[in-house]
């Protein structure tokens, strides 16, 4: 047979990057393959009991073809996500890039769509990559599988968050944004939508920057990149201004001043009980009742069941008396 005839429906495309396909095709798991392409159907928004469903797996097949994506490191695996604070962290030294050569990377700028990739990424950064640069750039494409879309949307997060925290003008390394890309590798984004998402989610926690500082009593100034860690882990948490503000005040009673690992315990502690709000925290941080003896149970009828008592006691006296002068 010369070729293939391939069938699909226009309204709907499943686009795999050139590295992720190779990934794919050189693992040799077709269950690993057939669940990445339902991953990607969805979006990357379902849960494992829907997925399994979908492909009316048996739960042992689901769960080797999720370890072989794993493997192959073009899934995030759930509970192996980024810190809740929102940090991100340096690569494990099992996932550093390979040693690109220079012929690896001549071969890899000869394919039409990472030469592209680095055009653009040229243009967005406003220089020229230097051999270091195009290094790490194949790394997140070729070693993290991150494909050439979501890699760009990738660079213009980090610059733009640059820009944001140390002024206009300011680019990221290639360094910064590698790390962060380890970062969006953990958390699956994988496609433009999931990642589009993510950046969304994020600019909007920004948008409550101003306020929280505010709240801390720090003026209008811009926050440090850890501060906004702690921020935007916060407001992601879901806190009221009231919560974040009794949460400053008992780090303040304690500390005498502003520690953000003291005040983060206090709003982690509360996030884990379910307590986001000011009212549900002055209830649950509210000590335990201690075990009483029960009162006997009050009887309807108030007055008339004492008149009552009071009544059978004196028969049984008159009863006593009358006993006592037979005798």
């Amino acid at each position: 047979m010369s070729g293939y005839m391939l069938h699909l429906p226009e309204e709907e495309s499943i686009v795999l990057s050139g590295p992720v396909a190779r990934r794919l095709v050189e693992g040799g798991d077709g269950d690993a393959a057939l669940l990445y392409i339902a991953v990607l159907q969805n979006k990357g928004s379902i849960d494992d009991e829907k997925l399994q469903g979908q492909l009316k797996w048996p739960l042992d097949r689901f769960r080797r073809a999720l370890a072989a994506l794993e493997r192959q490191k073009l899934i995030a695996l759930p509970g192996r996500a980024a810190p809740a604070d929102g940090a991100a962290s340096a690569p494990p030294a099992r996932d550093q890039r390979p040693e690109y050569t220079r012929a690896d990377m001549a071969r890899a700028l000869e394919g039409r769509e990472f030469a592209a990739l680095t055009g653009a990424v040229e243009d967005k950064l406003g220089k020229k990559l230097t051999t270091p640069d195009v290094a790490v750039l194949l790394g997140l494409y070729d070693q993290l599988g991150l494909p050439a879309d979501v890699i760009f949307l990738l660079v213009g997060f980090c610059t733009e968050r640059t820009a944001a925290q140390y002024g206009p003008g300011r680019r990221p390394t290639l360094r910064q944004i590698e790390k962060e890309g380890y970062t969006w590798a953990r958390l699956g984004l994988m496609t433009q939508e999931s990642a589009a998402a993510y950046i969304r989610k994020y600019q909007q926690g920004r948008e409550a920057l101003p306020r929280l500082m505010r709240l801390l009593r720090l003026g209008d100034r811009i926050p440090s990149p850890s501060e906004e860690k702690y921020l935007l882990a916060w407001n992601d948490m879901g806190f009221e201004s009231q919560a974040i503000e009794l949460a400053y005040d008992k780090t303040i009673l304690k500390c005498k001043e502003l520690k953000w690992p003291y005040m983060n315990r206090i709003l982690c502690s509360w996030h884990q009980k379910g307590l986001h709000t000011l009212s549900a925290i002055q209830e649950g941080d509210r000590p335990a009742p201690r075990n009483r003896k029960e009162a006997p149970p009050r009887r309807d009828g108030g007055g008339d069941d004492l008149q009552g008592d009071l009544a059978r006691m004196e028969r049984y006296l008159q009863k006593l008396r009358g006993e006592k002068g037979e005798s």
